[in-house]
């Protein structure tokens, strides 16, 4: 798993939000752009995470950030997650985890004994140039945003 660093340029991607629409990331030339990884939607530590960047959803605006947030989940997954907590940002769903795999945040995962292959939660800081400026590792959950806004 080659993650990116801070310093890194982002490779250019392409994959479809919860409504089907094609996002890239030269959509977001120009913007500072969190791009925040959750295993799954619906999940209770994705939803709570999800949740508190809805609650900061504006804070996060005045400072200039758009944000992505992006799973493995189909379309139909994502979308009735995105109606159900009324998110303001898109979800991507990356099926063939096209995305995921750009960043490098798809990799082995341990769980109560258990190892498998699974999405890192990460979130990245993207700046206009497409530069990596931040790197999460250890996301909180229920007060994401807070380590996001300076």
């Amino acid at each position: 798993m080659n993650t990116l660093k801070i310093g890194d340029t982002v490779p250019e991607f392409s994959t479809t939000d919860q409504d089907g629409n094609t996002v890239k990331l030269s959509d977001y030339k120009g913007k500072k752009l969190i791009v925040f990884f959750y295993p799954a939607a619906n999940t209770p530590g994705c939803t709570a995470e999800a949740c508190n960047l809805r609650d900061n959803y504006a804070a996060l605006q005045e400072q200039g950030y758009e944000l992505l947030g992006v799973s493995a989940d189909s379309e139909k997954k994502q979308s009735n997650f995105k109606k159900k907590y009324d998110f303001p940002f898109p979800l991507l769903a990356d099926v063939d985890k096209t995305v995921i795999e750009t960043f490098g945040v798809w990799g082995l995962k341990k769980f109560m004994g258990r190892e498998y292959d699974g999405i890192h939660r990460k979130t990245f800081v993207v700046d206009g140039d497409g530069k990596v400026t931040k790197v999460i590792d250890k996301v909180k959950t229920k007060d994401h945003a807070a380590q996001l806004l300076d």
